[in-house]
């Protein structure tokens, strides 16, 4: 029997799909549930595992873009499981024909050296010295190769002539994931009033938190107290004091949503991925840290589903791994928002009335004047500002050992 395996649907609205990679070769026997082939959404990369057991037909090339429902391979499910490897190939005896004598083309009649070969003559010496050039720098056409007037007037000074250094290029097609971001981001710019506003933040709070409790906090939840947790639970405090912030425009309308569904950027091997921790405002340090080391983990395998990354509505994106001061992030569409993390450095501070040094993060917010003004954005961006820096009263409600569960 002849099965025809089509392409499912991974996620409503997407119609398409394109083939990233085979991972089986034409003919090959494959088992029931093994990975086939990676196909590339405009959302994620997913794995086509085999609906069953025979002997398969490729019907389309790697890098070509087929339609959901489309037919892309045939499993001959009547063949029988081959005892041995795989079909050795025939071997192709290599002719190598005996190398040719090469003519000797004819040699150039050499100009005459004289004392003469390579001297400027009074009025090219005056036009090169203009220019700034060497008259080694000259082939003069002159008798015995003396350098003219003319050969000076002609010469033009170098720009940087290439010395034998590398000068290749490759090209590659964009994933489809890649060009759907392309587009996003393009649209982006183009659609919305984006606005970015800074501010900065003395992590030294959350600094000697981690230091007093992260080992405690690992031993009994299995998971790091990292930053991710404090700054998710700021932005949740801040969405609920600004909720114009966590708002969308559809058409003539404004949306604002009484929860918090948080995206958090995480750099994947296909690229940029934005899973969604849920209902962010219910969960605590713990529940945040193992959400987002869960997400992480599954972005970064290429196990991410399209549900896990849909329906975000506000993102928080960390260029600080990556030795990032500051910059202006891009809203993920269609939200409203977006809060930039950045590294955290060493600088000087003024705190009761001393010059000391404290560990400073840049943080940005950009935004869609559209539905948020000024007064909300800076507010916003202030609120989590006091939140990180007054974590145990703000975020832990004065009690630590409450708030981290230990």
């Amino acid at each position: 029997m002849i099965l025809e395996m089509k392409v499912p649907s991974p996620g409503e609205s997407i119609t398409e799909v394109e083939i990233a990679a085979w991972l089986v070769q034409d003919g090959d026997y494959v088992e029931k549930d093994q990975a086939i082939a990676e196909v590339d959404s405009d959302k994620a990369t997913l794995e086509l595992p085999a609906e069953e057991s025979g002997i398969i037909t490729l019907k389309a090339e790697e890098g070509d873009a087929v339609a959901v429902g489309e037919v892309v391979c045939l499993i001959d499910t009547s063949a029988e499981k081959p005892s041995g490897g795989s079909k050795a190939a025939a071997v192709k005896e290599e002719v190598k024909e005996a190398p040719k004598e090469e003519k000797k083309a004819p040699q150039p009649v050499q100009a005459k050296e004289t004392y003469a070969s390579g001297a400027a003559s009074p009025a090219a010496k005056k036009i090169l010295a203009e220019k700034g050039m060497e008259a080694s720098a000259v082939k003069g056409t002159g008798k015995d190769g003396r350098i003219t007037k003319e050969d000076a007037v002609q010469a033009v000074p170098s720009m940087g002539t290439p010395t034998g250094g590398k000068r290749g290029e490759s090209r590659s097609k964009l994933s489809m994931l890649r060009r759907k971001v392309a587009e996003r981001l393009v649209s982006v710019k183009n659609e919305t009033a984006m606005l970015t506003t800074f501010n900065e933040v003395d992590m030294s709070p959350i600094f000697e938190l981690r230091n007093q409790y992260k080992e405690a906090f690992k031993s009994k939840h299995g998971v790091g107290l990292g930053f991710m947790s404090f700054f998710t639970l700021a932005v949740v405090r801040a969405l609920d004091l600004y909720p114009s912030v966590n708002s969308m425009i559809d058409g003539k309308e404004m949306i604002t949503y009484d929860f918090c569904d948080i995206s958090i950027a995480v750099s994947g091997p296909k690229g940029l991925m934005v899973p969604v921790i849920r209902n962010a405002e219910n969960l605590t340090f713990r529940g945040v840290e193992a959400e987002v080391k869960r997400l992480a983990i599954r972005a970064r395998e290429g196990e991410i589903t399209v549900d896990e990354m849909t329906g975000g509505t506000f993102t928080i994106t960390n260029g600080g791994v990556f030795g990032s001061m500051l910059s202006t992030p891009i809203i993920n569409p269609p939200q409203s928002a977006i809060l930039g993390m950045h590294n955290i450095v060493e600088r000087p501070i003024v705190r009761n009335g001393e010059i000391v040094a404290a560990p400073i993060m840049y943080v940005a917010l950009s935004y869609d004047h559209r539905i948020i003004d000024g007064k909300e954005s800076v507010g916003f961006l202030v609120a989590i500002k006091e939140a990180l820096e007054n974590p145990v009263e703000l975020l832990m409600d004065g009690n630590t050992n409450k708030a981290l569960e230990l």
